[in-house]
């Protein structure tokens, strides 16, 4: 039976082996891939479910909705509110290709004012937790003496924040450089006029004042609110399981046609006798070790792999943001990938034995031809070529293997 070939194959790999080659059959490997993507499967379900995306709003299939409309915004008389679509957040994700801008001649002040959130924002306790903007002062030079932000509830009422002290740096000034600002919400550090309610915030003001008049250039990208953190799964859904398993079904295909190609080569340049058949399907016999890996470290995940929160400058792929949280993600995962690596070397050392025992099987038939001539026997026997040592079966095994994970890495980068 198939199951019993598969299980001799991980305790008497010599005796599943020539059974194997004596009747080749494709359902065993085909069998195999199946569980290998049903394991594969179980192992992205568990880092899913070890995974938290940032909820943002706009939401993410909006991108930076509110920077991306000029129309949207409304400002004090003689300042001109404007898109700029030279200057922005060069973002592959969430961000689009503008940002606001707003100029004045002559002015010290500038109001920037967002009516409309498309509905009210839910910034209380089980709501968005911060704002964050990014705002470039390309002109004046010098520190405005007063900035701060308003957040609109229930009509005129509001919250406002001193935010000064975020325009201090000289070099973001000097340099005109986007300047990031994370502002947390539904704190005391707001003030508030009125009768203000944080579950409830309606529109959105930021005015700039400066000690006297010159010419104002300020430009806004990247408005959201955010903080809050979903499930991997539920802002994903059934995606996740389709892409892991075609994630898991191409690689072993081209891994089993691959390895089963170079050892029929290997085999053949070494003048040794085997078929096609019989090696294809003994070496997708072998890629039982695949499964184990894959068992093994879903088992090794549920313990050693961090919660994760990927929050928006990771989902919004922001040149520099993006790689300084990418690696503190990174840096979470070193138990899990230690282990996982020391798991990968004892998959590949026991897979590489396995293609010796194939090696040797599949080198090993005799037959006899029927020759009738004058000067020979009426059955002689002929010898097929003689069946390969260890030594020889393991050079073909590792040399395949080792040939065949470069080439993976290579083509699919696996």
């Amino acid at each position: 039976m198939v199951i019993d070939d598969i299980l001799k194959v991980l305790y008497a790999p010599h005796r599943a082996f020539n059974d194997i080659v004596k009747n080749p059959r494709y359902l065993g490997p085909l069998l195999i891939l199946v569980i290998f993507v049903a394991a594969q499967v179980g192992s992205a379900y568990v880092v899913a479910s070890k995974s938290f995306v940032e909820q943002t709003m706009p939401v993410g299939d909006q991108g930076d909705l509110w920077t991306e409309n000029a129309a949207l915004w409304q400002a004090n008389p003689s300042v001109t509110v404007t898109n700029n679509h030279l200057d922005f957040i060069n973002a592959t994700g969430y961000f689009n290709n503008t940002s606001i801008e707003f100029t004045a001649d002559n002015a010290s002040s500038v109001q920037m004012k967002l009516n409309d959130l498309g509905g009210s924002v839910n910034c209380g306790s089980d709501g968005f937790k911060s704002l964050s903007v990014r705002i470039k002062i390309v002109s004046p030079d010098t520190q405005p003496e007063n900035v701060t932000v308003y957040l609109y509830s229930l009509s005129e009422s509001n919250f406002y924040y001193d935010l000064t002290q975020a325009f201090s740096n000289s070099t973001i000034l000097e340099q005109h450089l986007w300047n990031n600002m994370t502002i947390p919400v539904g704190t005391v550090d707001w003030s508030s006029s009125g009768t203000p309610n944080w579950a409830n915030i309606t529109g959105l003001q930021i005015d700039f004042t400066w000690p006297s008049s010159s010419n104002i250039d300020l430009r806004v990208d990247g408005l959201f609110f955010r903080g809050i953190f979903g499930g991997f799964l539920d802002a994903f859904g059934s995606s996740v399981f389709i892409s892991s398993a075609l994630n898991a079904v191409t690689p072993f295909l081209f891994q089993w046609l691959l390895l089963t190609g170079l050892m029929y080569l290997l085999i053949k340049g070494l003048r040794g006798n085997t078929g096609w058949k019989p090696l294809m399907i003994a070496v997708g016999f072998s890629l039982i070790t695949f499964v184990i890996q894959a068992v093994v470290l879903a088992v090794v995940f549920t313990q050693l792999w961090p919660v994760e929160r990927y929050p928006l400058e990771v989902l919004a792929n922001v040149p520099g943001e993006y790689d300084v949280v990418a690696q503190a993600i990174l840096n979470g995962r070193v138990q899990a990938n230690q282990a996982g690596s020391i798991v990968q070397v004892a998959v590949y050392v026991w897979t590489i034995a396995l293609g010796a025992f194939i090696t040797r099987a599949v080198t090993s038939g005799v037959g006899i031809v029927a020759t009738k001539t004058e000067n020979t026997p009426s059955d002689a026997r002929v010898a097929f070529p003689q069946q390969f040592g260890w030594l020889k079966s393991l050079l073909v095994s590792a040399a395949s293997f080792l040939l065949s994970i470069l080439i993976m890495g290579f083509v699919l980068g696996v």
